[in-house]
């Protein structure tokens, strides 16, 4: 691991770190996907995850909930905390997923109400009562800036929002459990400019609440809202600071090269 990474994650010490992640390592069978990964991941900070197209950037953010644990011939050893706690070792899964949330790149409303989307998750966790759903679903459809548009339709189809809508409704199910991390696997890139927009303006207050980190392909996206920013390269984390300094003072010679398109 580099000097750099050493240094930025004892940086990275003295802030408030959500999740705290030592010498990752990622199998698929005998392919090794991640490589002795470490980074602190700050809370109530958006953290981008950028890099090539098979570099591990998705892979990688599926470690943070263990949605690798549903592929077969997965194995991951090394130390992965949240709040101080090994997400691995002492951990439940679904406890575990109700603290850190997913959203996808392609959104995947339920083929079910738009209020139905939305109670899903607080009624599996066993809230029953009416009145105590039609708050969540507000709050959340709110908190997901997306109330306005929705609330003279919550009892119509999901399937037939726009595909902003819908994206913006999948962040309002996630957050509906209230969640402490909130993982973003390229949200807007199904989406258009006005839409990403939207999203990126969400990501932005929501890290008042929650704690962000995004995968994205969108070097400008990355520059735009996210605090740190990780550049993945073949399985391994080259770097990892301050977005600012990671794009205006690269430290490393393959991230240079990334983000000025040299490759990519």
């Amino acid at each position: 691991m580099s000097d750099t990474i050493l240094d930025i994650n004892k940086d990275n010490k003295e802030e408030n770190v959500k999740l705290e992640v030592n010498n990752l390592n990622l199998f698929y069978g005998q392919f090794q996907a991640l490589h002795n990964i470490s980074m602190n991941i700050k809370a109530n900070k958006i953290t981008a995850l950028i890099g090539p197209s098979g570099c591990g950037k998705s892979t990688f953010l599926k470690t943070l909930n263990r949605m690798n644990d549903l592929e077969e011939n997965v194995s991951i050893n090394g130390e992965l905390k949240l709040d101080n706690t090994d997400i691995y070792k002492e951990m439940d899964a679904l406890e575990l997923r109700k603290r850190v949330g997913m959203v996808f790149q392609q959104p995947n409303p339920f083929p079910k109400t738009i209020y139905d989307n939305v109670a899903y998750g607080p009624r599996i966790n066993g809230i029953k009562k009416k009145a105590q759903l039609d708050e969540i679903v507000e709050r959340s459809l709110r908190q997901a800036a997306i109330w306005d548009e929705l609330k003279d339709r919550l009892h119509k189809s999901a399937l037939g929002l726009s595909g902003g809508q819908q994206q913006r409704l999948c962040i309002a199910r996630t957050l509906a459990v209230e969640p402490e991390v909130v993982l973003m696997d390229e949200p807007t890139s199904a989406l258009d400019p006005i839409s990403t927009s939207k999203i990126e303006e969400l990501a932005n207050e929501l890290k008042k609440k929650y704690t962000i980190v995004i995968v994205t392909h969108n070097m400008q996206q990355a520059l735009r809202v996210a605090d740190d920013t990780a550049f993945f390269l073949l399985g391994e984390l080259i770097e990892f600071r301050d977005t600012k300094k990671l794009f205006s003072y690269p430290m490393d010679k393959r991230t240079e090269d990334y983000i000025t398109g040299r490759f990519g």
